[in-house]
């Protein structure tokens, strides 16, 4: 057998699992991985200013690659910095490997220099979490880690490796290890058949579209069925993507925050839902005995305990999303039954009559005029990011998706500052099939700020991407949240002109920013800014100032949304 250090072991693991960037920063406990992703090569690494900056870009690397993302770091303070990243892809069902450097494993109960028990903080935020005892066991340590992580409801793993453990020599030999299989959740025919019934019974029938479908790679397989059966598809705020929303079928989002008007209408209307890959999440819903009304709920979810965790489903299916939408596709080419078209009729004419206004012309700017001039600068093939706040909501009421992968959103969890490093991940995972695509962030002023050094990573390792600040000077969300206390207490964040000068921090990075007050100027802004993260293969920031007290509409059940704008 071949003999070789135990941390070159794992980078060929690595490297076989399909990982050819990683983020991280180096420190005295980790340093004989780095040594030996030195010495075996194939993994382009980004040196980052943060190490939770590090896990977003393990984040935003596999939801755009598909692929497991890898983060690393040292021990003690490292690994407790990577908890939001690993929380965050836990709650998305998003599929990294973290790896921490440890004291010796001699020192552990010792209170060593930075020893801390990083295995036992991390397993609540994490499918698994293991330290490497022993060297010999490293390269497998890291296959069942690849492979927990890809397998049933993908998630984040973290490995612990102590030091001296690390620098012992092992026999393994690369050439003839290949990745642990993943097991196919496939459905139960009988439950498959069950679902068609109740999908056609129905006379207004809806199919739900999560995040689950993305995952899986079914888009294909969703739009495809939609189209054979003729039954509208909706989308919740994970499954943006997987319909082209400007599709005849696409019946818009329902929710109590990120929806359309004509979403909750049709929703309401419906009497069958067919969720695929949802988890039915709170900001979605809204008030549960207003969702559930009197319609026949089809749950279908990889993970088990999914199924009826919110409300019971009349009918729960486990399976893999592209599966299960591969074999109710063909029982229906089968059956060759069809929904109604009266009932996709009755859609669109939501769609027409139940729209919300985006063509104001007034300053301070409306967010919705942003949205507006976003959908038509930048084609369907552009990829986004944006995180958590009102821009969010905006976002996710206003702005349109084409295709699964190019919005990518931080749905449950809701970091402040995950754009940034997100977006060097997408832009890092299209290196060889993409190189050329287009990644805007779409940012808050305040959460802007919170992961703001990793600039610093775009700037020296040559990542372009678009930043687009919808900037109000307030912690706009909370602001709003506060309506019901009747209070608007330590939310405003402004001082002197601008408060924080965002282009100035974008030129202290070496990048280059522009500021826009008037709505006439936006769409200039946004074509500079295109023009020049493409000519100097920076981040480029559109800092957009926008009316300081505006809500977005929102309320407790989706029958009860209240507006803020005059309507169309």
């Amino acid at each position: 057998m071949t003999r070789m250090p135990a941390m070159e072991a794992v980078v060929h693991v690595l490297r076989s699992e399909g990982v050819d960037t990683a983020f991280g920063c180096p420190g005295a406990a980790i340093l004989p991985l780095y040594k030996a992703m030195e010495v075996v090569g194939g993994i382009e690494h980004l040196t980052v200013r943060h190490e939770e900056g590090a896990t977003h870009m393990a984040d935003g690397w596999s939801r755009t690659s598909g692929k497991v993302g890898v983060a690393i770091g040292t021990s003690g303070p490292a690994g407790t910095n990577m908890i939001t990243g690993l929380y965050t892809a836990m709650a998305d069902s998003i599929p990294i490997v973290c790896v921490t450097g440890q004291a010796v494993s001699t020192a552990l109960h010792k209170e060593a220099f930075q020893a801390v028990d990083i295995v036992e903080i991390a397993k609540p935020v994490t499918k698994w979490a293991v330290q490497v005892k022993e060297a010999a066991t490293a390269p497998w340590v890291f296959r069942e880690a690849f492979r927990v992580a890809r397998s049933g409801r993908p998630g984040p793993v973290l490995v612990d490796i102590p030091v001296d453990v690390a620098k012992e020599i092992i026999e393994y030999d690369p050439a003839i290890d290949v990745p642990l299989p993943v097991e196919d959740v496939r459905p139960h025919q009988p439950r498959v058949e069950r679902a068609l019934d109740l999908l056609l019974a129905g006379e207004r029938p809806l199919i739900l579209a999560g995040g689950g479908v993305i995952i899986a790679d079914a888009a294909d397989e969703l739009r495809e069925l939609a189209s054979v059966l003729n039954v509208p598809v909706q989308v919740t705020l994970m499954g943006k993507g997987a319909v082209d929303e400007d599709s005849p079928l696409f019946a818009g989002m329902t929710g109590v925050q990120t929806s359309q008007r004509y979403g909750n209408a049709s929703f309401l209307e419906s009497d069958v839902v067919l969720a695929v890959g949802a988890r039915f999440g709170d900001r979605h819903t809204g008030t549960l005995d207003v969702y559930r009304g009197d319609r026949t709920f089809i749950h279908v979810d990889i993970e088990p305990t999914q199924l009826g965790k919110v409300f019971p489903p009349d009918l729960g299916i486990v399976s893999d999303a592209k599966l299960f939408l591969r074999a109710l596709l063909d029982t229906a080419r089968r059956r060759g039954e069809r929904g109604p078209q009266a009932w996709v009729d009755r859609v669109g004419e939501l769609k027409r009559s139940l729209g919300r206004r985006e063509d104001f012309d007034t300053v301070p700017i409306k967010a919705p005029r942003v949205y507006k001039e976003i959908n038509e600068v930048f084609g369907q093939e552009t990829y986004f990011v944006t995180a958590i706040g009102l821009y969010q909501i905006w976002g996710g009421q206003h702005q349109k998706s084409y295709r699964p992968r190019h919005y990518q959103v931080c749905g449950q969890a809701g970091p402040l500052g995950w754009e940034i490093p997100a977006a060097i991940g997408v832009k890092k995972a299209l290196k060889h099939t993409e190189p050329d695509a287009e990644v805007v962030g779409i940012v808050g002023d305040y959460g802007f700020q919170y992961m703001v050094e990793e600039l610093a990573v775009g700037a020296q390792y040559d990542v372009p991407f678009v930043l687009i600040m919808i900037n109000n000077e307030y912690l706009g969300l909370i602001r709003q949240a506060s309506l019901p206390y009747d209070m608007n207490y330590q939310v405003d964040i402004h001082y002197d002109e601008y408060g924080t000068d965002n282009v100035k921090i974008m030129e202290a990075y070496g990048c280059a920013g522009r500021r826009v007050h008037e709505p006439g100027e936006i769409q200039d802004a946004l074509e500079w800014a295109r023009k020049e993260a493409v000519a100097t293969s920076r981040p480029v920031l559109v800092e957009i100032m926008i009316e300081r007290e505006a809500n977005t509409p929102h309320g407790p059940a989706i029958d009860a949304v209240r507006e803020f704008e005059p309507l169309p």
